[in-house]
């Protein structure tokens, strides 16, 4: 038996319109599990950044309000990984939730600004503090909050 010929030529292969579909779903599934494999130590020194801006900013409020010298001291290694703030009443470092301990591995922290003395952050009583820098380190990741004096402490990557 032969096989008739219809006078239509045989299709092979795929339209133009499937190709670009099949590419399309590529790249959005490509791009999704880029974001989804985001660097995890990175992402975790920036929730410490955010939480230690809040920190900063609770106890130089509360150095304003009471007139008290405070101020914030990182973990020197020997504490258990934590970092301190001085000057305020323990019981209202407890209640503000101003100490804790670091969220994994106690970061490196240096701490750059006229008020500063490499050791600690100065944070009131006064209401302008002078131009501060505290950057965090771990491995290759590095964050710093920074603050003009005036305006509150915030988050700047890179640690530029």
């Amino acid at each position: 038996m032969r096989a008739r010929w219809s006078g239509r030529p045989l299709q092979r292969g795929f339209t133009l319109i499937e190709l670009i579909v099949a590419i399309t779903i590529v790249a959005i599934a490509s791009a999704t599990v880029a974001v989804a494999v985001r660097d995890r130590a990175d992402v975790q020194l920036e929730r410490e950044a955010l939480h230690l801006a809040s920190v900063l900013e609770s106890a130089r409020a509360e150095a304003r309000a009471a007139s008290l010298d405070v101020r914030w001291i990182p973990d020197s290694g020997d504490d258990g990984g934590r970092y301190r703030v001085t000057g305020l009443p323990r019981a209202l470092v407890q209640r503000l939730g101003l100490e804790r301990p670091w969220l994994g591995d106690t970061p490196i922290v240096e701490i750059q600004g006229p008020r500063a003395n490499g050791h600690s952050v100065r944070l009131g009583p006064e209401p302008l503090i002078g131009a501060q820098r505290v950057t965090l380190i771990r491995g290759d990741h590095r964050i710093s909050l920074v603050t003009d004096g005036l305006r509150p402490f915030a988050v700047a990557k890179g640690g530029a």
